[in-house]
């Protein structure tokens, strides 16, 4: 079938594809993307967990990132420890109700968080005040985090050990190169724990 959209798919493809090639072409982008690996596999190897959060699309990047993590990447092995802030609806409106939205993600970081844990924070402007508690509350516990943002950083710049700026500032295109870098990050964290014995399901 020939429609109209034809155009607008290829041109909306060629944007992406800028987007990602500035990304592959920026060292500082390819280094943040490896060190969040490092921070996860560290992490998971000294027990810890990774936690993940965000709005919106991102809380569905949340979800789906950690899954990978607790089910299977690309191999068959033991399940690693992941969870998404974004599941539960009682704890999330019972905290949305009583504190205040801006609180939803931190409450659960003080009861669930870690030293060893990592928490990976997801907002394409940087400046959603959710994430911006929970990387705070983080920073109390003791806790290594890694920021998932778009070009500016916003106020993620300085509350995260590690930074992913995606080249862009449109939503949709931010979120394909977090969902891709999310992946990178999640395959090799797979790949070390499998070195480390933990093919056994």
């Amino acid at each position: 079938m020939t429609t109209s959209y034809h155009a607008r798919v290829t041109r909306d493809l060629e944007a992406s594809r800028d987007v990602f090639s500035q990304a592959i072409g920026d060292p500082a982008f390819v280094r943040a993307v490896a060190d969040a690996a490092e921070l996860m596999t560290a992490a998971l190897r000294a027990g810890g967990k990774i936690l993940f959060a965000g709005n919106g699309g991102s809380a569905s990047d949340a979800q789906h990132l950690a899954c990978e993590l607790v089910v299977r990447m690309n191999f068959d092995r033991r399940a690693l420890p992941a969870i998404a802030l974004t599941t539960d609806s009682s704890i999330l409106t019972a905290a949305g109700n009583d504190l205040g939205f801006e609180h939803i993600f931190a409450r659960q970081l003080r009861a669930l968080g870690r030293r060893d844990d990592v928490f990976v924070a997801l907002s394409t402007s940087g400046q959603s005040p959710n994430i911006l508690a929970a990387c705070k509350a983080a920073r109390d516990i003791g806790m290594k985090t890694v920021g998932l943002t778009g070009a500016s950083g916003g106020s993620l710049n300085d509350l995260c050990d590690v930074l992913l700026r995606v080249p862009s500032d449109k939503t949709p295109f931010i979120q394909q190169v977090h969902i891709a870098a999310g992946h990178i990050a999640c395959a090799i964290a797979e790949e070390a724990m499998m070195e480390s014995g933990g093919a056994a399901t």
